[in-house]
Protein backbone atom coordinates (compact mmCIF):
# COMPACT_ATOMS: atom_id res chain seq x y z
CA UNK A 1 0.00 0.00 0.00
CA UNK A 2 2.78 2.44 0.92
CA UNK A 3 4.85 1.51 -2.13
CA UNK A 4 1.91 2.31 -4.37
CA UNK A 5 0.47 5.36 -2.66
CA UNK A 6 3.48 7.06 -1.04
CA UNK A 7 6.02 6.57 -3.85
CA UNK A 8 5.48 10.10 -5.15
CA UNK A 9 6.63 11.51 -1.80
CA UNK A 10 9.87 9.52 -1.60
CA UNK A 11 10.60 9.49 -5.32
CA UNK A 12 12.90 12.58 -5.23
CA UNK A 13 15.05 10.84 -2.59
CA UNK A 14 15.17 7.67 -4.70
CA UNK A 15 16.00 9.63 -7.86
CA UNK A 16 18.78 11.45 -5.97
CA UNK A 17 20.37 8.12 -5.02
CA UNK A 18 19.98 6.80 -8.56
CA UNK A 19 21.73 9.86 -9.97
CA UNK A 20 24.68 9.36 -7.61
CA UNK A 21 25.15 5.75 -8.78
CA UNK A 22 24.66 6.69 -12.44
CA UNK A 23 27.35 9.40 -12.19
CA UNK A 24 29.71 6.77 -10.81
CA UNK A 25 28.73 4.40 -13.64
CA UNK A 26 27.41 1.77 -11.20
CA UNK A 27 24.79 -0.43 -12.84
CA UNK A 28 21.33 -1.24 -11.54
CA UNK A 29 22.25 -4.92 -11.15
CA UNK A 30 25.32 -3.98 -9.08
CA UNK A 31 23.09 -1.92 -6.77
CA UNK A 32 20.69 -4.90 -6.56
CA UNK A 33 23.58 -7.11 -5.41
CA UNK A 34 24.67 -4.45 -2.90
CA UNK A 35 21.10 -4.35 -1.53
CA UNK A 36 21.23 -8.15 -1.15
CA UNK A 37 24.57 -8.04 0.68
CA UNK A 38 23.29 -5.40 3.11
CA UNK A 39 20.05 -7.32 3.61
CA UNK A 40 21.96 -10.49 4.49
CA UNK A 41 24.22 -8.42 6.77
CA UNK A 42 21.07 -7.20 8.51
CA UNK A 43 20.10 -10.82 9.27
CA UNK A 44 23.61 -11.50 10.57
CA UNK A 45 23.45 -8.43 12.82
CA UNK A 46 20.10 -9.63 14.12
CA UNK A 47 21.62 -13.01 14.93
CA UNK A 48 24.42 -11.22 16.80
CA UNK A 49 21.84 -9.25 18.86
CA UNK A 50 22.71 -5.95 17.18
CA UNK A 51 19.04 -5.30 16.53
CA UNK A 52 19.07 -1.52 16.03
CA UNK A 53 21.99 -1.78 13.60
CA UNK A 54 20.15 -4.64 11.88
CA UNK A 55 17.10 -2.42 11.36
CA UNK A 56 19.20 0.47 10.01
CA UNK A 57 21.07 -1.79 7.58
CA UNK A 58 17.79 -3.40 6.51
CA UNK A 59 16.33 -0.01 5.58
CA UNK A 60 19.47 0.97 3.68
CA UNK A 61 19.11 -2.30 1.77
CA UNK A 62 15.47 -1.45 1.06
CA UNK A 63 16.41 2.03 -0.13
CA UNK A 64 18.96 0.56 -2.55
CA UNK A 65 16.29 -1.88 -3.71
CA UNK A 66 14.19 1.11 -4.78
CA UNK A 67 17.18 2.92 -6.29
CA UNK A 68 18.15 0.02 -8.57
CA UNK A 69 14.89 0.19 -10.50
CA UNK A 70 15.25 3.93 -10.93
CA UNK A 71 18.77 3.45 -12.28
CA UNK A 72 17.52 0.86 -14.76
CA UNK A 73 14.75 3.14 -16.00
CA UNK A 74 16.97 6.25 -16.23
CA UNK A 75 19.70 4.40 -18.15
CA UNK A 76 17.30 2.35 -20.31
CA UNK A 77 18.94 -0.79 -18.98
CA UNK A 78 15.86 -2.56 -17.61
CA UNK A 79 16.04 -6.26 -18.29
CA UNK A 80 14.09 -9.39 -17.51
CA UNK A 81 17.15 -10.81 -15.76
CA UNK A 82 17.39 -7.66 -13.61
CA UNK A 83 13.77 -8.18 -12.61
CA UNK A 84 14.49 -11.80 -11.66
CA UNK A 85 17.51 -10.70 -9.58
CA UNK A 86 15.50 -7.97 -7.88
CA UNK A 87 12.50 -10.09 -6.93
CA UNK A 88 14.65 -13.07 -5.88
CA UNK A 89 17.07 -11.02 -3.79
CA UNK A 90 14.17 -9.22 -2.10
CA UNK A 91 12.84 -12.57 -0.92
CA UNK A 92 16.29 -13.72 0.26
CA UNK A 93 16.59 -10.62 2.45
CA UNK A 94 13.13 -11.16 3.95
CA UNK A 95 13.72 -14.88 4.47
CA UNK A 96 17.05 -14.13 6.15
CA UNK A 97 15.41 -11.97 8.83
CA UNK A 98 12.57 -14.44 9.31
CA UNK A 99 14.95 -17.43 9.42
CA UNK A 100 17.14 -15.79 12.08
CA UNK A 101 14.03 -14.99 14.12
CA UNK A 102 13.00 -18.65 13.93
CA UNK A 103 16.49 -19.76 14.98
CA UNK A 104 16.58 -17.44 17.98
CA UNK A 105 13.02 -17.84 19.23
CA UNK A 106 11.91 -21.46 19.31
CA UNK A 107 8.63 -20.60 21.09
CA UNK A 108 7.32 -18.73 18.02
CA UNK A 109 8.61 -21.05 15.30
CA UNK A 110 5.13 -22.28 14.41
CA UNK A 111 3.96 -18.67 14.06
CA UNK A 112 6.93 -17.99 11.78
CA UNK A 113 6.17 -21.06 9.66
CA UNK A 114 2.61 -19.74 9.22
CA UNK A 115 4.06 -16.34 8.22
CA UNK A 116 6.31 -17.96 5.62
CA UNK A 117 3.34 -19.92 4.24
CA UNK A 118 1.31 -16.70 3.95
CA UNK A 119 4.19 -14.93 2.18
CA UNK A 120 4.60 -17.88 -0.19
CA UNK A 121 0.90 -17.90 -1.10
CA UNK A 122 0.85 -14.13 -1.64
CA UNK A 123 4.02 -14.22 -3.77
CA UNK A 124 2.73 -17.09 -5.91
CA UNK A 125 -0.40 -15.09 -6.72
CA UNK A 126 1.61 -11.89 -7.28
CA UNK A 127 4.17 -13.49 -9.59
CA UNK A 128 1.65 -15.63 -11.49
CA UNK A 129 -0.62 -12.66 -12.19
CA UNK A 130 2.43 -10.64 -13.22
CA UNK A 131 3.47 -13.40 -15.64
CA UNK A 132 0.10 -14.00 -17.27
CA UNK A 133 -1.20 -10.45 -17.31
CA UNK A 134 -0.81 -8.23 -20.35
CA UNK A 135 -0.88 -5.09 -18.23
CA UNK A 136 2.33 -3.29 -17.41
CA UNK A 137 3.37 -0.25 -15.46
CA UNK A 138 6.46 1.37 -14.01
CA UNK A 139 7.80 -2.08 -13.19
CA UNK A 140 8.81 -4.58 -15.87
CA UNK A 141 5.77 -6.71 -15.07
CA UNK A 142 2.23 -6.12 -13.86
CA UNK A 143 2.50 -5.01 -10.25
CA UNK A 144 -0.42 -5.83 -7.98
CA UNK A 145 -0.74 -3.36 -5.14
CA UNK A 146 -1.85 -4.67 -1.79
CA UNK A 147 -2.14 -4.01 1.92
CA UNK A 148 1.29 -5.58 2.50
CA UNK A 149 3.86 -4.42 -0.02
CA UNK A 150 7.63 -4.16 0.47
CA UNK A 151 7.50 -1.11 2.79
CA UNK A 152 4.89 -2.70 5.06
CA UNK A 153 7.02 -5.85 5.09
CA UNK A 154 10.03 -3.82 6.19
CA UNK A 155 7.98 -2.14 8.90
CA UNK A 156 6.84 -5.52 10.21
CA UNK A 157 10.37 -7.01 9.97
CA UNK A 158 11.68 -3.98 11.87
CA UNK A 159 9.03 -4.44 14.57
CA UNK A 160 10.01 -8.11 14.79
CA UNK A 161 13.64 -7.08 15.38
CA UNK A 162 12.98 -4.27 17.84
CA UNK A 163 10.16 -5.77 19.92
CA UNK A 164 11.41 -9.32 20.41
CA UNK A 165 9.35 -9.78 23.58
CA UNK A 166 6.22 -9.30 21.44
CA UNK A 167 7.52 -11.32 18.50
CA UNK A 168 4.60 -13.76 18.42
CA UNK A 169 2.05 -10.94 18.26
CA UNK A 170 3.99 -9.05 15.58
CA UNK A 171 4.43 -12.20 13.48
CA UNK A 172 0.71 -12.99 13.74
CA UNK A 173 -0.24 -9.46 12.66
CA UNK A 174 2.26 -9.73 9.80
CA UNK A 175 0.71 -13.05 8.71
CA UNK A 176 -2.76 -11.52 8.84
CA UNK A 177 -1.92 -8.55 6.62
CA UNK A 178 -0.04 -10.79 4.17
CA UNK A 179 -2.99 -13.19 3.83
CA UNK A 180 -5.37 -10.23 3.40
CA UNK A 181 -3.07 -9.05 0.61
CA UNK A 182 -3.13 -12.51 -0.96
CA UNK A 183 -6.95 -12.51 -0.94
CA UNK A 184 -7.00 -8.97 -2.33
CA UNK A 185 -4.66 -10.01 -5.14
CA UNK A 186 -6.70 -13.13 -5.91
CA UNK A 187 -9.88 -11.05 -6.24
CA UNK A 188 -8.08 -8.60 -8.51
CA UNK A 189 -6.70 -11.49 -10.56
CA UNK A 190 -10.20 -12.85 -11.07
CA UNK A 191 -11.32 -9.47 -12.36
CA UNK A 192 -8.41 -8.71 -14.70
CA UNK A 193 -7.90 -12.23 -16.08
CA UNK A 194 -11.45 -12.91 -17.25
Amino acid sequence: MLDTHARKYVSPFIEFGANIFIKRKISANTVTVLALILGVLSAILLYLDKNIFAVIVLWISGYLDAVDGSIARKTNSSSSFGTVLDVTFDRIVEIGIIFVSALKFEEVRLNIIVLLACILISMVIFLTVGAVSEKSGIKSFYYQAGVAERSEGFIMLSLMMVFESYLGIVVNIFSFIVIITALQRMIEAKNILK
